[in-house]
């Protein structure tokens, strides 16, 4: 009996298994440059804290993470760093080959825990930070969508109009033997305008949106942003209170899990995404490596408000710096979701009065003529 070939034993490779395979490939290349969405991180934290709880060994509670993930970035992730956990590598060390899937505060965290023996409990303080952080983001969010939102339908619909509305009557006014108002003139030569150069004002907002997103993204850009938004009334205030949330609010939790307080302030000056605050903490460090108090050093700085500096003292003085910043947080918290409430209530009104004046502007210049008109043939009459 002839035996078979070697070659012939292994199973063909079709088309679509080959597309698979690229497409497996491509999603693992892509999985450490990809960033993870907080709340998902948030999710995997806290499943992971409840796990490690009810005393599943940190690979077991990986493999289950992993199952149940849907991501499939954060799949490859959880794969390569369980892996590497099986094989001996310490949770917090596995981690940080991804520094965009887990953010300075969760590493140094787990580090943290990992020290202290108490990995689960400090993971369960993160998840409740990240929780925090996402829900205060949603709030801000949910309240400016509906206003962006109004504002780019009402210019869809004004372009509509200009477009396609305002050479028809364009083309009417054409046979009045009389001049136009100028309002009327105005708003047709913006149509004639947008009808031929439409493609070209399109790329040039793109492209400037574009750039302004790629320039704030810059050292010099962030400068500008958050010296831009602290001069908007209302947004100023508002951005201010979340920058001061998020400096307490990390400080704390980082000083409570017993991160080394120099460390502790590089990640606070990491997560704030605030060049005021980032300068700041910069002189934080400077001053208390030499020995000096933290509210020593807030006292003269001007973007702190009189509370974060007395309740900083009095944490000092009693002991308790991480709850006493934490109160503050939760104070600004509340102050954040009431100003983000009256915001809202505050531009409803505004964006109807904005929508009523340019539909109405629109209005009146196109029956501004037949108006006129109707007074010319009322008068020969």
């Amino acid at each position: 009996m002839a035996t078979l070939s070697s070659s012939s034993s292994k199973p063909k490779t079709t088309f679509w298994d080959n597309q698979k395979l690229a497409r497996q490939k491509s999603v693992e290349k892509k999985a450490r440059k990809k960033k993870i969405p907080l709340g998902e991180l948030s999710i995997f934290t806290e499943q992971l804290s409840s796990m490690l709880e009810a005393g599943l060994p940190l690979v077991t509670a990986m493999e289950a993470l992993y199952e149940q993930t849907e991501n499939p970035y954060f799949k490859v992730v959880i794969r390569e760093v369980r892996a590497d956990v099986s094989g001996g590598t310490a949770f917090s060390e596995a981690c940080r080959k991804f520094p965009n899937a887990f953010p300075n505060l969760f590493l140094s965290m787990s580090e943290a825990g990992e020290a202290s023996g108490n990995l689960a409990e400090i993971l369960n303080k993160t998840a409740s930070y990240f929780d925090e952080t996402v829900r205060l983001q949603k709030k801000v969010k949910s309240a400016m969508t509906y206003p962006v939102a109004v504002i780019l339908i009402a210019i869809a619909l004004v372009n509509v109009l200009l477009i396609f509305v305002i050479p028809v009557f364009a083309d009417m006014f054409k046979s009045f033997d009389q001049e136009l108002p100028l309002l009327t003139r105005m708003l047709i030569e913006t149509s004639n305008f947008l009808k031929t150069w439409i493609l070209a004002v399109l790329f040039v907002v793109g492209a400037i949106f574009v750039g302004i997103k790629k320039f704030i993204k810059t050292p010099k850009g962030r400068r500008y942003r958050d010296v831009v938004v602290t001069k908007v009334p209302i947004m100023g205030g508002l951005s201010r209170k979340i920058a001061l949330s998020r400096f307490c609010r990390t400080y704390s939790i980082l000083m409570r899990s017993g991160v080394p307080i120099l460390q502790s302030l590089e990640i606070t000056s990491s997560a704030s995404d605030n060049t005021f605050i980032e300068a700041s903490i910069t002189r934080i460090q400077r001053a208390v490596s030499e020995g000096a108090q933290i509210s020593d050093i807030l006292a003269g700085d001007s973007y702190f408000p009189s509370m974060v500096k007395h309740m900083a003292k009095a944490g000092e003085e009693t002991g308790n710096v991480d709850g006493m910043l934490l109160k503050v947080s939760d104070f600004y918290d509340v102050e954040i979701e009431n100003t983000v409430s009256s915001l809202t209530d505050l531009m409803e009104p505004l964006i109807i009065v904005f929508l009523g004046g340019i539909i109405g502007t629109i209005v009146m210049a196109m029956f501004l003529p037949i108006f006129n008109m109707a007074g010319v043939v009322g008068g020969l009459e």
